[in-house]
């Protein structure tokens, strides 16, 4: 592109017009391509801190990687471990035993999962040590029966701290009188929050001793968890430890174990790009009805650059360069703009709160009260980079338009 073509396209650009109309036209073009940006970047950045924070807190309570065999046990289950261990990428390996069963106090009756733990090895796996509100995950001691109850299940039961809850097993135990259910009395020690449902109505914790007395596992348990250094790998780990592991093993990730959750959320992103795309996409388009107007406006500009010898693949650059012009500046206010905006959503959506009189996420209602955000740099420049493209494409049918004038033709009458 010469420096004419340049100079008179940015001229174009800022001069005043005799028809305001077409630059009121432009600044509406500019303004719904930035105010699209802003939203697309602020409703993805959203999104990801959505998915960033229930990621953070399943992983409080599941592992990144579970080896266990087909039939739900494992013996020999610190020679196991070792071998995990001999991967780089794992950091730390713990033991469980996880079997179905019911609480019972006072009136009240739940089922739940009961989870046998060895609490030293598990604090070094999850984190749900950090997430105890009452009590402390060591208070689990082999033979004294202890148990810790997620928040919702001992609200839904009633108990306290020293609480004696009962827990009965599903298997049942032969007797004279006929079959009857394993029962065993725990107290409660701990009480832990999660911040999601499942957990938290939904699993109880037990010393790994204790448990394997109720559940007659003997030297057994239920599988290993692993902790690895970088969660994204777990995929790639828990292939390489199916297949350097000897015997037949069963290895799953923690995509694997909330798979239909994440791709959920996955499917919500895409979907919502794809809704907030068209945003940006009619805001660009309106650059088309911008330079045709503007192509009628000047058509004796036009023909007399012909006259002088422009070609027409100047006039057509010369067009070019006024629409992208708009495109350009409108990206990248929006741009800023939305990552401002994303940035700093912990402090504009209290303040909004706080000035219409109402909460967006209810405490009571729902598990993250509060609107996370995570700008991905990736996701920015995505957005930027088509918000440009489709900006240029629309520059192409009136410029195309523009280098078809005949000079004489638009000259007759002026």
């Amino acid at each position: 592109m010469r420096p004419y073509e340049l100079l008179i396209g940015l001229r174009y650009t800022r001069a005043k017009r005799r028809n305001h109309f077409i630059s009121f036209i432009s600044l509406i073009s500019m303004i719904g391509i930035a105010l699209g940006i802003v939203v697309l970047i602020v409703v993805l950045s959203v999104m990801n801190g959505f998915q960033k924070e229930l990621r953070t807190r399943i992983l409080g309570v599941a592992s990144h990687v579970e080896i266990s065999q087909f039939d739900g046990t494992l013996t020999q289950w610190p020679a196991v471990a070792e071998a995990a261990k001999r991967n780089a990428q794992v950091e730390a390996a713990a033991p469980y035993v996880m079997a179905q069963g019911m609480v019972s106090f006072d009136h009240g009756v739940q089922g739940t999962l009961i989870r046998g733990i060895l609490p030293v090895l598990e604090n070094e796996v999850v984190e749900l040590g950090k997430q105890m509100k009452l009590g402390r995950l060591d208070n689990l001691r082999p033979g004294e029966f202890g148990i810790v109850l997620g928040i919702d299940l001992a609200r839904s039961l009633g108990a306290g701290m020293g609480s004696k809850i009962t827990v009965i097993a599903p298997q049942g135990q032969v007797t004279p009188a006929g079959i009857l259910p394993r029962l065993k009395q725990f107290t409660v020690v701990g009480v832990f929050e999660a911040g999601m449902s499942v957990y938290d109505s939904g699993l109880a914790l037990v010393h790994m001793d204790d448990a394997a007395k109720l559940y007659r596992m003997e030297d057994k348990v239920s599988g290993v968890r692993l902790k690895i250094k970088d969660l994204y790998l777990a995929p790639r780990v828990s292939r390489e430890l199916a297949a350097s592991l000897p015997g037949d093993y069963y290895v799953r990730d923690w995509t694997q174990q909330n798979a239909n959750f994440f791709r959920a959320v996955q499917m919500e992103k895409t979907v919502m790009f794809v809704i907030m795309f068209f945003i940006v996409a009619v805001a660009a388009f309106n650059i088309v009805s911008t330079l045709v107007m503007v192509v009628t406006d000047k058509q004796a500009d036009i023909a007399i650059l012909r006259t002088l010898g422009a070609s027409p693949g100047s006039i057509m650059k010369i067009l070019i360069v006024q629409g992208t012009v708009i495109g350009v500046i409108g990206t990248l206010i929006g741009v800023a703009g939305g990552v401002l905006l994303a940035a700093n959503i912990d402090v504009v959506v209290p303040f909004i709160e706080r000035l219409f009189g109402m909460h967006f996420l209810a405490k009571d209602v729902y598990y993250i009260s509060e609107l996370p955000s995570d700008v991905q740099t990736s996701d920015v420049v995505a957005i930027g980079s088509v918000s440009f493209l489709l900006s240029l494409l629309a520059t192409l049918y009136p410029s195309w338009r523009a280098s078809k004038i005949n000079p004489a033709e638009a000259l007759r009458y002026e």
